[in-house]
């Protein structure tokens, strides 16, 4: 550009000598007053620099430049959109989460990284002195000894603005115009799920951690009033007329370069609640039941990006059988149903999260045994989950539980089991007063076989030991989700009571068991419940909760006035028979639970 106006420059000098010399003598020989001249003169200059400017006609190289800084300029804008559109963005790593997590589900945080690698050959932008955002140079990193196309060139001669070579290897290129695959269940809003948590974002996240916070508060007030004010038959709740901190747990997930891993402690009454269901760590050394004692989650693995996402982990993670969540504050209700309070909690083991598309997961688990830390025997647990969410209004989930032999001492009694649910949204008006409106529905079936019993045609010298359940539920949601109604109820037939929850009696547990509510071949059971939930959410991370409550048996299992624990605390080992008391079980309770709880 500098040559061009000084060649201008030149050629107005010239014109200006041409027109001088006629003028002058026209001016001398008419008396012409000089100063006019001149004055003249520069404005015809003027007029005639100008006009050279906007009239010199472009070189056909200097129509080639320009044609390409306007086509690279329409490239590196290419680039840029590319760059920051959100198909290539990088996803945190959750779960849902299990958190990915999601109940019915666990809904995986994907990490970002491109699968598919391209061998096209490299580009080489040559850029001069034109501006580059900071996303396209740090995919510009160089390779060695690449081929390139040369897109852009200066004028012949020396340069007067420094070079930027922006190059980009195969593998990098690709990933600008490939598509990520889409995010696992991230197509529709899932928080109305039960077992899902409803909040939408985290207060507390980081590029490498998403923090969570979760507490369980509660009141209960049992109509039996028990005088140990000691719960009977529940796995949420352990204490009435007191206030208690059913769950404190602090932790979250980690994510970073596609390693991730979830941390949740458990403190309250779940401490001890959960651990004395369990009998496992009866067998062997290093009491399990104190080890894992304030972990609810704990594990580590890995995410690849094929096909919609693959994820590895291994520790103890939820189970879902039951539909309900461990968590409170993501269920529709407080107490669950048998179906969902009987069955396993959590595993400890090795899952595969498989996802062939955005809207299926394939789940198979490698794992000690139901719900345990340990094996009860010699074989560990098989299991496998399957879950569909085809659109926004609609979840189904398998979960199917097999070969584990999970009655202590007992290396011939093999379990199996399958828990199905289905769950619909069949009303959505965001605008109304009554905005939502859902329903659940649960089956429950299994068996054990071998060891004494089997699964069906039972016999006296070999009874029948199986489980069938069922539980529904609906849920109604009411200007825009601040409050929330739900009712519900279920059943369970339990031959052998091996799913039942051994009653604490004399302080007995899981492992001791009790011969005041035996758990032999051929004993009965059959229960049924039906629940009243109402909930205020002013907020999404906070519910305040009440619940009316009526559960009942076909035996004698609830506690009563006398309650279920000897004169002046337990004596000798538990669960033993203590002379001269008897514990005082009734077959029904009518409870009003009230909590608050929080999740952030």
């Amino acid at each position: 550009m500098t040559n061009r106006l000084r060649l201008i420059g030149l050629l107005a000098i010239v014109a200006n000598l041409m027109w001088l010399s006629p003028h002058a003598a026209k001016a001398q020989d008419k008396g012409a007053d000089p100063q006019q001249i001149r004055s003249d003169r520069e404005n015809e200059e003027e007029v005639a620099r100008r006009k050279a400017k906007a009239e010199t006609p472009l070189t056909d190289r200097e129509r080639q430049l320009l044609a390409q800084i306007r086509d690279l300029e329409k490239r590196l804008s290419a680039l840029e959109s590319r760059v920051a559109s959100p198909a290539t963005a990088t996803a945190a790593t959750v779960a849902p989460t299990d958190s990915e997590t999601s109940a019915a589900g666990n809904i995986p945080l994907a990490s970002s990284a491109t699968a598919a690698r391209s061998t096209a050959t490299p580009v080489l932008l040559n850029l001069g002195a034109f501006a580059v955002s900071p996303q396209i140079r740090e995919l510009a990193s160089p390779g060695p000894e690449q081929p390139a196309i040369d897109v852009a060139q200066n004028n012949a001669g020396a340069q007067t603005q420094p070079q930027t070579e922006l190059r980009l290897p195969a593998s990098k290129a690709d990933t600008l115009t490939e598509t990520k695959a889409a995010e696992p269940f991230a197509f529709a809003d899932f928080t109305w799920l039960n077992g899902n948590p409803r909040t939408k974002e985290s207060p507390i996240d980081t590029k490498v951690f998403t923090g969570e916070f979760r507490i369980d508060t509660s009141y209960i007030y049992d109509f039996n009033n028990p005088q140990d004010n000691t719960l009977v038959g529940s796995s949420e709740s352990g204490r009435t007329g007191e206030f208690q901190v059913q769950q404190l747990g602090i932790g979250g997930d980690f994510h970073y370069d596609n390693v991730r891993g979830r941390l949740m402690t458990q403190f309250g009454m779940y401490s001890t609640m959960t651990p004395r269901n369990d009998a496992s760590p009866s067998r062997g050394q290093w009491n399990l039941d104190n080890a894992y004692r304030y972990v609810s989650e704990a594990y580590g693995g890995y995410h690849w990006d094929k096909m919609n996402g693959i994820n590895v982990d291994a520790g103890i993670f939820m189970s879902y059988i039951g539909l309900f969540s461990y968590y409170n504050f993501d269920n529709w209700a407080y107490q669950p149903s048998y179906v969902s309070s009987n069955t396993p909690w959590f595993f400890n083991g090795l899952r595969v999260q498989i996802f062939p598309s955005d809207k299926l997961k394939i789940e198979p688990w490698l794992i000690n045994g139901w719900q345990s830390y340990g094996r009860f025997n010699s074989k560990p647990g098989l299991g496998v989950q399957i879950l569909w969410r085809p659109n926004g209004n609609l979840a189904i989930i398998s979960n199917d539980y097999g070969v584990g032999t999970d009655t202590l001492g007992n290396e011939k009694r093999t379990r199996w089991h399958s828990d199905d649910s289905i769950q619909v949204k069949y009303y959505d008006r965001p605008s109304n007063f009554l905005d939502k409106a859902a329903f659940s529905v649960t089956i429950d079936a299994g068996c054990e076989t071998g060891g004494g019993v089997r699964c069906t045609g039972g016999s006296a010298g070999r009874p029948a030991q199986y489980f069938l359940g069922w539980m529904v539920y609906n849920r109604l949601w009411f200007h825009k989700d601040t409050f929330g109604l739900t009712m519900g109820g279920g059943q369970i037939t339990n031959p052998g009571r091996y799913l039942v929850l051994v009653p604490p009696i004399n302080g007995a547990t899981a492992a001791s068991g009790t011969p005041y509510f035996t758990a032999n071949p051929g004993d009965q059971y059959r229960a049924w419940d039906a629940s009243l939930t109402f909930d205020y959410m002013p907020s999404q991370f906070v519910t305040f909760r009440w619940e009316f409550d009526h559960r009942a048996a076909n035996v004698p299992y609830f506690a009563g006035v006398g309650g279920v624990t000897p004169p002046g605390g337990n004596q000798g080992p538990a669960g033993s028979v203590v002379p001269g008391w008897t514990p005082d079980l009734r077959k029904s309770e009518n409870r009003i639970n009230m909590a608050v709880l929080v999740k952030l």
